[in-house]
């Protein structure tokens, strides 16, 4: 790991895509970076990144990952509890198919801005090094549970 970059969303905004493409544009490695990874299209409950835009914005291709398919009904119930839900429901449906790829017999869902699916599935595959999940995204999770759960530098300090 060469760095760490951290930005805020608005939970249930609609702040994400801009606030990433930010994040990335203006860190020092952005010129070492091949790809951004998500875990998901969403972010902080329904603040739904926009892959195509972010894509555009960075000129990187863009995986978004999941572990379980969404139940288009529930997260179609789901978004009716907020403000401009069709608006949030249509970011949705534009981030295109959700393609179905598996690493060890372990399916992942991917959506994909940018990128071939058949690239996508190469990098998911060579990168889920420790899990049946990619690393970038198991070590995300690792650190923001520390932040999330109080965490301090020296906590950090113990992962590494």
């Amino acid at each position: 790991m060469d760095g760490v970059m951290r930005t805020d969303v608005t939970v249930d905004g609609r702040d994400a895509t801009e606030r990433i493409a930010e994040m990335i544009m203006n860190s020092t490695h952005y010129r070492q970076l091949r790809l951004t990874m998500l875990d998901s299209i969403t972010m902080a409950g329904f603040n739904i990144v926009n892959i195509h835009h972010l894509f555009e914005e960075t000129k990187l291709p863009v995986i978004a990952l999941t572990r379980q398919k969404p139940s288009n009904d529930e997260v179609r119930a789901a978004l009716r509890n907020l403000p401009d839900w069709e608006e949030r429901w249509k970011s949705i449906e534009e981030a295109g198919e959700l393609v179905e790829t598996s690493v060890r017999r372990t399916p992942l869902f991917m959506h994909l801005a940018g990128i071939s699916r058949q690239d996508a599935e190469k990098i998911v595959r060579i990168t889920s090094t420790r899990a049946n999940f990619p690393e970038p995204l198991r070590v995300a999770h690792i650190l923001a549970s520390g932040l999330c759960q109080g965490g301090t530098v020296d906590d950090f300090r113990q992962l590494t």
